[in-house]
């Protein structure tokens, strides 16, 4: 029996086509700024979003504690939604590294909005941290896949800019966002100090992301790598993969999400497990078990070979990705009902 793997876009295994374009790949020694593959990568996706430079790193994690390391100075406060994978999964790198506090603030679906930044800075008295970022995730993890508006994202740019903060953008799955809602990767990008953006999840890469930024910014960014261990050698291999899944798997982000869609469907149609459709945005669903213990219905979909994660003692995450079928949709959507039709 085939196992069906929802737990995360992050379980993925490099195509054929991957492969051989990573076994192709002409290297260099990154470290001495000589990979010329990463170089030319590294401003394809910095052209390609409007910014000036970008650097090439291990993780989003890296690249989101790079972001907070080049913008902040010690003491420095960071507002983000409570549900933000930097505050929530990033263990305490923020605090470790950087030397600055953490301001959860709770939004809708892992998504800020403009009025409960203007009215969380702080700075005025001596007595406060001092504001400087704005953290926002698209799309959300926790949040459950769902994604901003340019018309949100404009308004918290200028909230950002009438209180002098910088904006980050933690764009682990910008690609899925900007699928969902037809933004351009320049339109995302210009209303940015920083962002991070992912080639290892929904795109299927074995590993990697990349920050963007301005050329300084990843100029300092480039030596917080190396001294967080994160500068690398012959990344060539990596940067190829990453390419590849920019240019081949990119165009199946939309299929993924109407697979997410068609379990939502029938997860909202038993009755014994409840699910917000319009919460469903991307490729990421979030689901209550009822009467039920998450774990109880994830042993009952793993029993049937099926393997999610739970986000509580009642949610379950499943994130569909583009080595899920169409026939492991049907199957997964004939074992909910079989199981959970009241």
């Amino acid at each position: 029996m085939k196992i069906i793997d929802l737990r995360s876009d992050t379980v993925t295994k490099p195509t054929q086509q991957m492969k051989n374009a990573m076994l192709e790949a002409e290297v260099g020694d990154d470290v001495f700024g000589e990979d010329e593959l990463t170089n030319k990568f590294q401003y394809k996706m910095a052209t390609l979003f409007g910014m000036e430079a970008g650097l090439y790193v291990p993780s989003g994690t890296m690249s989101n504690q790079l972001a907070l390391k080049v913008l902040t100075q010690p003491s420095n406060e960071v507002l983000i939604e409570s549900k933000g994978h930097i505050f929530q999964y990033e263990t305490g790198g923020a605090s470790f590294l950087s030397s600055v506090q953490l301001l959860p603030l709770h939004g809708k679906s892992g998504k800020l909005n403009a009025a409960q930044i203007a009215s969380a800075v702080r700075g005025t008295y001596d007595w406060e941290p001092e504001t400087k970022v704005v953290c926002v995730e698209h799309s959300t993890n926790k949040g459950g896949g769902t994604v901003y508006s340019l018309d949100e994202l404009r308004s918290i740019r200028k909230e950002c800019q009438r209180h002098k903060l910088y904006l980050h953008v933690d764009g682990a799955r910008i690609w899925n966002a900007m699928v969902a809602t037809g933004q351009k990767a320049h339109e995302i990008g210009q209303l940015a100090d920083t962002l991070s953006i992912c080639f290892s999840k929904g795109l299927g890469a074995p590993v990697g992301s990349m920050l963007l930024s301005s050329s300084k910014n990843i100029a300092k960014a480039r030596r917080f790598r190396k001294m967080w261990g994160g500068g690398m050698r012959q990344i060539g291999i990596l940067t190829a993969a990453a390419d590849y899944a920019v240019q081949h798997h990119r165009p199946k982000l939309a299929m993924d999400h109407q697979h997410a869609k068609a379990f939502a469907q029938a997860i909202y149609e038993t009755g014994s497990l409840t699910i917000d459709l319009d919460s469903v945005q991307t490729n990421i669903i979030l689901f209550d078990t009822g009467e039920r213990t998450a774990l109880e219905v994830l042993d009952i979909f793993g029993k049937k070979g099926i393997k999610m994660v739970p986000f509580g003692p009642s949610t379950i995450r499943a994130t569909f990705h583009f080595q899920i079928e169409e026939s492991d949709v049907n199957r997964l959507i004939k074992v909910t009902k079989s199981y959970f039709n009241n």
